[in-house]
């Protein structure tokens, strides 16, 4: 491969700066990674960022269902939202979205926002009011990555 001055070679060293290392997931770094972000946000801002999570669990109590997000300033976000396969169709995930609209507007948000790939649900989310507001094609391979909002 033939380097240009606008493209680094990413294997040789830069002195003074230290080790560059790829791998395929580390579980600290993200750790790290979204605790520094999420300062730069805030301090940037002066609105701090805060998680939110829902579950729902069946009798015995392992979990059917939940949801994972965050709300910063008038905003919600949906990150994941996850139902177990025999509990799909049951009405567990619309309960998963409510509940976590109901927080987000306590928390004095006035939308929410989620994306999903077009495997996954979007007809879900237009159900239950969202709008589309923009999609990738391509992402991944024939799908797309499909942008929603719901204002509350």
């Amino acid at each position: 491969m033939t380097h240009t001055p606008d493209t680094p070679d990413t294997k040789a060293p830069t002195p003074g700066i230290g080790t560059l290392s790829v791998g395929d997931g580390d579980e600290e770094l993200d750790k790290r990674l979204d605790a520094e972000l999420t300062a730069f946000n805030t301090k940037a801002t002066g609105i701090p960022v805060t998680e939110l999570t829902v579950r729902i669990t069946d009798t015995d109590g392992e979990l059917l269902g939940g949801l994972s997000g965050w709300n910063w300033g008038r905003c919600g976000g949906i990150e994941m939202l996850w139902v177990r396969e025999d509990a799909r169709g049951r009405g567990v995930g619309a309960r998963l979205i409510a509940a976590a609209e109901e927080e987000a507007r306590a928390r004095g948000c006035e939308q929410m926002i989620v994306s999903s790939f077009t495997f996954q649900a979007p007809p879900f989310y237009a159900g239950l009011g969202y709008r589309e507001t923009g999609r990738i094609e391509g992402l991944p391979g024939g799908h797309a990555d499909v942008y929603f909002v719901k204002e509350l």
